[in-house]
C-alpha cells in the first residue's frame, strides 16, 4: 500500500515532504510544542522578523539532513577504502532503515529545548540538565516510544538518540564509526544540518545577507572520506565527512557565515541584555529558580506562558518581580557601558571584570549586569580531497579557514537610571581601572 505523502510549505527550502508514518512524530505533543518556541528568543524586539519558531527549524534541519545523507551515500560517491571502513553501506536495507532514523533524529533534535531557546539554560536547569539530555528523555519516553514501535521497521530510540544528540551529549552511549557519522549529518561541528538550517533560517527572517552561503552546491560536494585525524603514533584512519576540492569555496562561506552571525546576531549587546533580563524574571519566577526536568511539566511549559506572565508583572507595580518584566516590554534595558577593547585587554587580559568591579562598588551591584559570552568561530578541521585523490586538511589546504576569526564578548551593561553619572565616571579613570595593580603596590597594601 502507497505511503500518503504530505507536503509542508517552507520559507528556506519550499516543500519539505514527509509520509504518514513521520507524521505521526510531527502531530506528537513533545514536537507540536515547538510551534511554541521562538527560535531566537527575544531576538523579534531587536529584529522584528526573527519570530520564526523551533518547530520550522526541525524540520528544515530533517529536510537537510534527508540530502546530505543521500549524497554521501550514493554509490558513485563513495570509495572502496570507505566502503570497508562502513560496511553499513553495502547493504540497502540498513541504508533504508538509518535514513529513516536520521530524519527523525533530526526532527527530534531540539525537541527538549527551554522556552526562548538558549537563554541562561545553565542556571534555569538542575545541576547535569541540559536540552540535550531533556531531548534524550523525551526521545526515551513511552509516548515517543510507542510512535518509534509502531513505524514499519520498528525504529530503535537509541539509534534516534545517538543521532539526535552526538558522541560529546551522549557520552555514556558506545558509538560506531556509522552511528559517528551519522550524528555528525545532523549536530556536526563542520557540516551539520542544525547549523546550515539555522543560518539560512535566521538570516532570512531577520533579513540581513551575513547568514547566506550556497548550501546546494555544498551539499552537492560533501563526502564520506578516510582520514587520518592525528599525526601522532598510532593514530588510525577513520571515516569523516569532508568535501570534495571543488566544495572549498563554499566551506569557507559557511564557517564566515557562522562568524559574520555570531558576531553581528547572536552577540548584539541588545540581544545579549534581553536574555539576562529574561534570565532575572525567570530565576523570580519559576519555583526554585528552576525550570522542571519533569517530562510531562516541560511539555506544557512554552514561550506563551511566560509571556502572560510579563505581561501581568510588566503593567502591575506592586508585582514582586515588576522591573525585570518591564525592562523587556517596555524597552527599558539596561545599556552598554563597557565592552571588549582589544587594547584594554594587551593591557589587562580582565579588563571587563576589572570595569564591572569598579562600577559595582561606586554605584551598587543591582545596577549592573555583565555578559561574558563563550569563545565562538574558528573553523573545525576536516577532509578535503583533492582532484588527484589525495585527503588533505582543510586548514592546510585554505587560507580563509586558517584566518576565520574567533567572536569574543564582554560586555558590561548599566541601568539607564544612573547610566549618565556612571558613564561620566568611568570614562574619567578608566585607564586607571583597567590598568593592572603591579606586584609592588599589591605587597605595600598588605
Amino acid at each position: 500500500m502507497a505511503k500518503n505523502i504530505h507536503e509542508i510549505r517552507d520559507s528556506i527550502h519550499v516543500f519539505i515532504r514527509l509520509d504518514d508514518q513521520e507524521r505521526k512524530v510531527l502531530d506528537s505533543r513533545p514536537f507540536q510544542r515547538l510551534r511554541h518556541i521562538h527560535q531566537l528568543a527575544l531576538t523579534y524586539l531587536i529584529y522584528p522578523g526573527a519570530t520564526h519558531k523551533r518547530f520550522d527549524h526541525s524540520l528544515g534541519v530533517m529536510e537537510l539532513a534527508s540530502r546530505i545523507f543521500d549524497v554521501v551515500t550514493n554509490p558513485d560517491n563513495v570509495t572502496d577504502d570507505v566502503r570497508n571502513l562502513l560496511p553499513e553501506l553495502k547493504d540497502q536495507n540498513k541504508l533504508q532503515y538509518w535514513r529513516l532514523v536520521l530524519r527523525m533524529a533530526a526532527l527530534c533534535h531540539d525537541i527538549g529545548h527551554l522556552p526562548f531557546s538558549h537563554a541562561a539554560e545553565k542556571e534555569l536547569l538542575p545541576e547535569g540538565w541540559n536540552h540535550e539530555k531533556l531531548t534524550r528523555e523525551i526521545i526515551q519516553s513511552s509516548e515517543m516510544q510507542e510512535i518509534w514501535n509502531s513505524i514499519t521497521p520498528p525504529l530503535r530510540a537509541n539509534d534516534i538518540t545517538k543521532l539526535a544528540v552526538g558522541p560529546k551529549e551522549a557520552s555514556d552511549l558506545t558509538f560506531t564509526d556509522w552511528e559517528t557519522i551519522l550524528s555528525e549529518i545532523i549536530v556536526g561541528d563542520a557540516f551539520g544540518a542544525d547549523r546550515m538550517d539555522y543560518l539560512l533560517r535566521d538570516s532570512h527572517h531577520i533579513g540581513v545577507v551575513y547568514g547566506k552561503f550556497d548550501h546546494y552546491r555544498l551539499i552537492d560536494t560533501l563526502r564520506i572520506l578516510s582520514f587520518l585525524p592525528s599525526c601522532e603514533k598510532g593514530a588510525s584512519v577513520e571515516p569523516a565527512l569532508g568535501v570534495e576540492e571543488g566544495g572549498i569555496h563554499t566551506s569557507e562561506a559557511l564557517m564566515l557565515a557562522r562568524y559574520f552571525m555570531y558576531s553581528q546576531v547572536y552577540c548584539h549587546p541588545v540581544r545579549r541584555i534581553y536574555d539576562i533580563h529574561l534570565k532575572d524574571f525567570l530565576k523570580e519566577w519559576l519555583q526554585n529558580g528552576k525550570f522542571s526536568t519533569d517530562i510531562q511539566q516541560h511539555i506544557k511549559m512554552t514561550d506563551n506562558e511566560i509571556t502572560v506572565a510579563f505581561m501581568e508583572e510588566a503593567f502591575d507595580e506592586s508585582r514582586p518581580i515588576h522591573q525585570h518584566a518591564r525592562r523587556i516590554l517596555r524597552r527599558e534595558h539596561f545599556k552598554v557601558i563597557y565592552e571588549r577593547n582589544p587594547n584594554d585587554v594587551r593591557i589587562n587580559p580582565e579588563a571587563g571584570q576589572s570595569v564591572f568591579n569598579a562600577l559595582k562598588q561606586e554605584f551598587g551591584e543591582e545596577h549592573f549586569r555583565r555578559d561574558r559570552y563563550p569563545q565562538k568561530g574558528g573553523a573545525p578541521d576536516f577532509p578535503v580531497r583533492l582532484r588527484g585523490g589525495q585527503i588533505v586538511s582543510s586548514l592546510a589546504k585554505s587560507d580563509t579557514l586558517k584566518s576565520v576569526p574567533i567572536v569574543s564578548v564582554d560586555y558590561v551593561f548599566c541601568d539607564r537610571k544612573i547610566y549618565g553619572r556612571a558613564d561620566e565616571w568611568l570614562k574619567a579613570i578608566r585607564d586607571k581601572i583597567i590598568l593592572p595593580k603591579r606586584e609592588e603596590d599589591i605587597n605595600g597594601q598588605n
